[in-house]
Order: C-alpha cells, then sequence, then structure tokens
C-alpha cells in the first residue's frame, strides 16, 4: 500500500490541538494502565510523538503489534494532562481513530533494546546495524556526517574548487599499505587496484589545466583498525590546487575547517587562521609526538645528563621528562597510569615527585637523591610536582613521553583545556629515513613530495656534501587534538628531479616510468608547480561528534578484523566465478 503522512513524529505542537492527523513510525513502547488503557510512543526519523489508547478494539490492535513494528495512526491532537517538556512534541498526544500495521516486526524479541544499543554488544550491533541505527544517538552521528559534508562541499566549492570524481578501478600503486586487488576477468594473471588515494589521479588533473580539484574521495587499503582509522575503506576531502605553494594549501583550509568545527562540533571554539606551524623535529622534542594535543599545557625536556644516575634502564639511553607543578596523582593512578602508558607505547614509564619538603620521594627518587638539587634545578621543580620519565633510543623515548604527556595532560586537572578544537601544521618533515627492516635509505612519507631546495639539496647529497636524512621535504599534516587529519605537500612535478629522489633510494628512471608511467610522462609535458591535501572526513566527524571510536560515524562500518557481519563479506564465492576469472585458491597451509 502507499502511506502518506499529514505529520512526522517531531512536528506536533500545542497550536495542532483538535487537528485530525496521521504519523507513521515505529513503535517504541508501549505502557498499559488497565485493561483498556495504554500510552504508545511512535518514533520515525524526526522524533517521537505519544498516541494514548482508550478504546478496547484499539487496544486489541496495539496488543497484537510488537515492538518496532512500523504503524501508521491516525487521531486527533490533544492536549497532554501530564507534559513532558524534554521532548518537542511533549505538550500534544493523539487520541486514534485507526491504527494500521505497515511493516510488522516478527520477533517477540529484539537483539537489544533501541534506545540502549549502543550499552550493547559491538558485534551485535554490527550484526543488527540496521536496528543501531533506528538508535535516534547512533542516528545523530550519522546526520552529523550529512551535514560535516555537506558544508565542506559547499565552501570547496564557494572556493573556486571543482568536484571531479576519478576511478576506483585502477593500477597498484606502492603507497604504504597493502592494495585490495580486483581480478580482471578479461585479462587472466591481471588485476585492477582499489585506489589508497586519488593521488596520481588528482596531479594528473593539474597536469591537464584544472586549476582547483576537490572530491569527497572513497579510499581502501587493507589495513589493521585501530580508534581511529577503519578497515577497508575511508573516505577524505581530497583536493589539489595548481601553481599553489604551501601557504596557499593552508590559507583555503585554515578558512574552510573552524567555522565547520565551531558550527557542529562539541565544542564551539576552534583555532582561527593563522594555525601554529611547528616543525616535524620540534614536535617530536617538545612534545614526544608529530601529532601534539595544544589543548595541553605540558611539555617534554630533556633528562639524558642523568642517564648515569645508577638506574639501570636509563644507562646508555636517551631520557625524557614531563614534568607537572602541581599533580597530586595518588599511588594507584600513577601505576595505572604508567601501565597505560607501557600498553599504548610498548615502553615502560617512571617517576618521582617533590614532596612538601622539598625532597624527591616515590618511584626512582632514590637513584636521583644525591643529585637533587642538580635535579631541581635542571627540570625547574619545586614541592608538590610530579616528573613522569621516559628511556631508550632517542625516538622511542620521544613517542613513549609523548604517550605520557597525553596521559598525565588528562589525569591531572587544570592542565588540558578540553572544550575546544586546537589545529596546528607540522611542517618540514625529513624526506627520507632509514628503514627498520632493511637498514637503509627510505622515503620517510609521501615520495610524490618536492623535497626542500629542489634539485641542488639532492645532489649535494649524492655529492656527500649533506646527510640524505638531512633533507627536508615540502610536506605537512594538519593536526587536531592530537589527531592526524590528513597529510599533503608540495608535489614533485619536475620528473628529472623525481628520478632522482627515488635514485635516492636506489629506483632508477626506468622503476619510475614502469611505477608511475602516467605521471612521469605528463609531467615530461610540462607540468604546473601544484600543491594538495586531504583532510579525513571519517576522522572530522569524530573529532566533531566527540566519539572515541571511528566506527560510531559510519552507517554500515566493518568490525575491527575487516568484515561486514551484517552482509557477511568476506564470504566465500563460486567455483564457476573463480574459474572465469582464472583464479585457483590455495590453503594457508599449502
Amino acid at each position: 500500500m502507499t502511506q502518506s503522512r499529514t505529520h512526522t513524529c517531531g512536528a506536533l505542537r500545542l497550536s495542532d490541538a483538535g487537528k485530525v492527523v496521521t504519523i507513521a513510525g515505529w513503535m517504541e513502547n508501549v505502557r498499559e494502565v488497565g485493561s483498556n488503557f495504554a500510552f504508545v510512543i511512535v518514533r520515525d526519523f524526526y522524533g517521537t510523538t505519544q498516541v494514548v489508547v482508550e478504546t478496547e478494539d484499539m487496544m486489541r490492535i496495539v496488543k497484537s503489534i510488537n515492538k518496532e513494528s512500523t504503524i501508521a495512526v491516525t487521531g486527533t491532537v490533544r492536549e497532554r494532562d501530564s507534559k513532558n517538556g524534554k521532548i518537542p512534541t511533549g505538550d500534544i498526544e493523539i487520541v486514534p481513530e485507526k491504527i494500521d500495521i505497515l511493516g510488522r516486526c516478527r520477533y517477540n524479541e529484539l537483539p537489544f533494546e533501541i534506545n540502549r544499543s549502543r550499552d550493547a554488544d559491538e558485534t551485535q550491533r554490527l550484526k543488527y546495524r540496521y536496528l543501531d541505527l533506528r538508535n535516534p544517538e547512533v542516528k545523530r552521528n550519522i546526520l552529523l556526517r550529512c551535514n560535516v559534508v555537506s558544508a565542506l562541499r559547499q565552501a570547496m566549492t564557494a572556493h573556486g574548487f571543482l568536484e571531479i570524481t576519478t576511478p576506483i578501478l585502477t593500477a597498484s600503486s606502492p603507497e604504504g599499505a597493502r592494495d585490495y586487488l580486483v581480478p580482471a576477468r578479461k585479462h587472466p594473471g591481471k588485476f585492477y587496484a582499489l585506489p589508497q588515494a586519488p593521488q596520481q589521479f588528482k596531479q594528473l588533473l593539474m597536469t591537464a589545466g584544472f586549476d582547483r580539484y576537490f572530491q569527497i574521495a572513497p579510499c581502501f587499503r587493507d589495513e589493521d583498525a585501530r580508534g581511529d582509522r577503519s578497515p577497508g575503506e575511508f573516505y577524505q576531502m581530497d583536493m589539489e590546487m595548481a601553481f599553489a605553494t604551501q601557504e596557499d594549501v593552508f590559507a583555503v583550509l585554515e578558512d574552510v575547517l573552524p567555522p565547520i568545527f565551531a558550527k557542529y562540533g562539541a565544542y564551539s571554539i576552534a583555532s582561527a587562521a593563522p594555525f601554529r606551524q611547528i616543525p616535524y623535529r620540534e614536535a617530536m622534542d617538545t612534545y614526544g609526538s608529530d601529532k601534539p594535543d595544544l589543548r595541553i599545557d605540558l611539555t617534554v625536556q630533556d633528562f639524558t645528563a642523568f642517564a648515569d644516575c645508577g638506574f639501570e634502564p636509563f644507562a646508555g639511553s636517551t631520557v625524557k621528562a614531563v614534568v607537572v607543578p602541581d599533580c597530586a596523582l595518588a599511588r594507584k593512578a600513577v601505576d595505572k597510569l604508567c601501565a597505560d602508558v607501557e600498553v599504548q607505547s610498548g615502553n615502560k614509564a617512571y617517576w618521582f615527585k617533590v614532596d612538601e619538603t622539598g625532597n624527591l620521594a616515590g618511584g626512582i627518587a632514590k637513584f636521583l637523591a644525591p643529585r637533587a638539587a642538580e635535579v631541581m634545578e635542571a627540570l625547574g621543580l619545586k614541592p608538590g610536582a610530579f616528573v613522569g620519565l621516559t628511556a631508550g633510543k632517542k625516538e622511542a623515548a620521544q613517542k613513549t613521553a609523548g604517550v605520557l604527556r597525553s596521559k598525565l595532560g588528562a589525569a591531572c586537572p587544570g592542565h588540558m583545556d578540553k572544550e575546544r578544537y586546537e589545529f596546528c601544521w607540522i611542517v618540514d618533515f625529513p624526506m627520507y629515513e632509514i628503514g627498520e627492516e632493511s637498514g637503509e635509505l627510505e622515503f620517510c612519507h609521501n615520495p610524490f613530495s618536492m623535497p626542500t631546495g629542489g634539485m641542488e639539496t639532492l645532489l649535494k647529497a649524492e655529492r656527500g656534501e649533506m646527510n640524505p636524512l638531512d633533507i627536508m621535504a615540502n610536506q605537512y599534516d594538519l593536526v587536531c587534538n592530537g589527531v592526524e587529519l590528513s597529510s599533503g605537500a608540495v608535489r614533485n612535478h619536475d620528473p628529472e628531479i623525481m628520478v632522482k629522489a627515488f635514485e635516492m633510494v636506489r629506483l632508477g628512471e626506468e622503476d619510475v616510468k614502469a611505477k608511475f608511467p602516467a605521471m612521469y610522462n605528463a609531467f615530461c609535458y610540462g607540468a604546473p608547480p601544484h600543491a594538495g591535501i586531504a583532510p579525513g572526513v571519517d576522522r572530522c566527524v569524530m573529532l566533531l561528534s566527540g566519539e572515541e571510536s571511528i566506527r560510531e560515524v559510519i552507517a554500515f562500518p566493518m568490525n575491527k578484523n575487516a568484515q561486514d557481519i551484517m552482509m557477511g563479506a568476506p564470504s566465500v564465492v563460486e567455483q564457476k566465478q573463480l574459474d572465469e576469472l582464472h583464479i585457483a585458491l590455495v590453503s594457508p597451509e599449502e
């Protein structure tokens, strides 16, 4: 049947009293009061409305309907005796003349209570996601996502960017994560790849003469899940600008993002332009992280001068300290904090404090006591101070100190202004690093970035006049509240510089041509300087909603093992399909 409704379940007000109306939605709850009297709550996308059953006929119909069935109610609006100021329709109720069942729920028991679905096991929530999404609290995140994406589109269009879609089936490209491969039926033995990002296509658009491009782009990476990363697929607001510098990119996002965060965020305060710019190495030294949470006022200090204090884990190590001037954490809380740091970073954290008399106490204080005055002066300590410590190779000590800083900032009152969005740019990334597995020079981040100083810098490194590890790249990350929202770069648009950059990691011109044929050839036809970035839509919405898991802002997310347990994906396919694709399955044991 075709169902029409005169009003939604969130629309009726006291001014509608006396009207005959029709609403439609899900029967959320029934509260019986006597044999022929009941309160029925009907819910749709827009809200809830109370229906009051007062006759035997209506009561018989209501009793025959399971909760979460879809129904249509036609009746007269009247003023409620007992009003509910917590909902917009709380001044009225409907006395029904007719109740129709539009879609019957055939189960007496639900997997979980709809309005308490967030308390249910995540596996159940994902299996019955269509029920989970009926929860207004869950639905609110998806609505927020819609509004944010719409606002991003409007803002980018207003800045002169064209929305251009790029291919989903493309060639495999070495971009740091595993590809999802798609067999090509008409080309046995060959595969398409789902794009990890539209990186090459957007650069080719710049070469083709499109001045400003953007796209709400789906990206696919076969990588493990974590709190701020969904396995399988994610979306980013991809953008690229021709004839642009790093500062041009910054200016666009500094104009686009703060109003959206201030309007839609859980907090109404967002950083104003210009965002603070922090060189990568300064960020690691000062905050122990290349994605620092600037809402925390604590910093990391070097404590390596005391590595010879006799405490064995410090011996021969870089030692970092995080000082909290006025933190009175109980011993149990300190132990838990240190345990949490070890779980998150994989390295231990240590501590001591300064008691009321100005003496070092607790933790590893006994090892530092002989040099107490020196320690106090080096760290600027006063009575009541708490000091967290980390040790190890420089990078490990820094990163562990970064985790410690975040934990202490959240645990010690007065050191974290939670009610705001603090943006910053991390700039001046190293172009190269020594690979942990290979022990050889490798690209540190994006191989398509322009090295600072261009060809001359690369030639200096080749001639031995500078350390390749000191080559900086025109790369930048956008960070908000300790979450990396995106990475971007001024692109390497010169084929000669590109080849030289790849030669540094033992790949020659033929390798570049083979791996990136379209881009290399296009650049040989005269490419404009260009730059871009791609803020993660999922991560932005996660921050705006105040959620800790990215799955809460995705309509149909996979679980942590990259499974869609609602649809049963990944799934076994028929042998006929494999034969058409010339694919033979080999068991892991074989």
